[in-house]
């Protein structure tokens, strides 16, 4: 599938700026849209109770079943989910916007989708519970003095300016709804690799480490992928970069040297494609120490497999979720957009999330629909009073375990890089399809 998304990429297109990406279309059609003054004295619309079919287009990590059944239950329309691995969602949604009506993916996708005239607006008057999201997205900061970290943290992204652009200044018109979002490192399997201090001794490193040599998973993801071995190469003193959120052709080269010579000596055991793969290469010994994102951690120490999630010294990899609207929906089936966009931030959506490890951008809502004690474990980064179940209802955390890397707060507090597409975008997919044929 990835090397599928690189041989599509047109050689002769400009990478997408990161903040100024402008549609001429946007602004010849500023009075038909209107950035929502459309919706400003209205009420949501009702037409979604009707038996609408929406098309959500997006990943396995939120285009679960159960959220399917429940929003379906809930909103009284007929949803269909199309999960993809993430280049593959990205390209289906840049080039067939009509094959779509709700997009949701990662924010560092929001720019090719926009300068492709994918996606629209979003309306913010038609967003129930856009005062109660948090600061995170709206400012790019928990608390005054939480270290933002490079690359295209969600608030530079997030409004769409008067003249097309998007930026961080507010406005009435999103280029996304902010829900899920979470910090990412590495897992490595505690009954091999010595346990870690977070914060302290836990590293990046690690995966360019001889040590575990043949041992290693990546993410087959090139705009996350890219980031993971940054982190390490860096860590290691093999490669240095002028901005780890933007680099220069010149730079992923160097890094891509690197990459390479690893892979030629079989440092790498497997190149993972989705959650469950990742799950199976460390639950059978294929990998002691890979990229992975939170859920399949969860799942592997409910296997009774002693995978620890680490907090590197050098910062975590950032991402937030967006949800968006396809640039082709209209009528019943774009207010049955909204009615379930909004559904996402009622509560038990942010919860079901929650346990495996995620968070959502209204927190408060999420906290009716957990126990004091998930909650102080998810959220607070208190030790676990009891056993604690995951989405699945098996057991995900063990009595007395602590949640590495500690509260929200202070996880998001420690963001080295947010999930980013650079201005060298284009060139790196080339590179890591170098890498993955090497």
């Amino acid at each position: 599938m990835q090397g599928h998304f690189v041989e599509n990429v047109r050689k002769d297109s400009p990478p997408p700026s990161r903040h100024a990406i402008s549609r001429r279309q946007f602004v010849r059609q500023t009075s038909a849209v209107a950035l929502g003054l459309t919706y400003l004295n209205s009420p949501p619309a009702v037409h979604a109770k009707q038996k609408t079919t929406l098309r959500v287009l997006g990943t396995d990590v939120t285009l679960q079943e159960d959220i399917r059944r429940k929003a379906e239950k809930d909103l009284g329309i007929r949803i269909v989910f199309e999960p993809r691995g993430s280049a593959g969602v990205l390209q289906k949604a840049s080039t067939r916007p009509e094959s779509f009506d709700v997009y949701e993916q990662w924010s560092n996708s929001i720019n090719v989708l926009w300068q492709a005239n994918a996606i629209q607006p979003i309306e913010k008057s038609r967003i129930r519970r856009w005062e109660e999201i948090n600061s995170l997205t709206k400012t790019g900061r928990l608390f005054p003095k939480m270290k933002i970290g490079a690359g295209d943290a969600p608030h530079r992204i997030l409004h769409v300016q008067g003249d097309g652009t998007l930026g961080e200044e507010a406005t009435e018109g999103l280029s996304f709804l902010p829900y899920v979002h979470n910090v990412d490192s590495f897992g490595y399997n505690t009954s091999i690799i010595p346990q870690g201090i977070p914060y302290e001794t836990e590293s990046w490193g690690w995966l360019l480490d001889d040590a575990y040599r043949g041992q290693v998973g990546l993410v087959n993801e090139p705009a996350i992928g890219i980031f993971d071995a940054a982190l390490a190469a860096r860590a290691n003193g093999l490669v240095d970069f002028n901005d780890l959120g933007n680099l220069t052709r010149s730079e992923i080269d160097d890094l891509f040297t690197v990459l390479i010579d690893f892979k030629r000596r079989d440092h790498f055991n497997g190149i993972w494609n989705s959650v469950p793969q990742s799950v199976e290469y460390m639950r059978s010994g294929r990998v002691v120490i890979e990229s992975m994102f939170s859920p399949a951690v969860s799942t592997l120490n409910g296997m009774g497999i002693p995978v620890t999630y680490a907090a590197p010294k050098e910062g975590y990899r950032g991402w937030h979720g967006v949800l968006c609207l396809s640039s082709k929906t209209t009528g019943h089936t774009r207010d049955a957009a909204y009615a379930y966009m909004n559904w996402w931030l009622e509560g038990w959506a942010g919860a079901y999330m929650a346990r495996q490890g995620y968070y959502i951008s209204v927190p408060e809502r999420a906290r009716q629909y957990l126990t004091s004690r998930e909650w102080d474990y998810w959220y607070e980064g208190k030790q676990a009073r009891t056993d604690l179940p995951g989405a699945n209802g098996s057991i995900a955390v063990k009595e007395g375990s602590y949640r590495t890397g500690g509260s929200y707060w202070e996880r998001l507090g420690n963001v080295a890089v947010w999930n980013t597409v650079m201005d060298s975008y284009e060139y790196s997919l080339v590179r890591w399809y170098e890498l993955l044929t090497a």
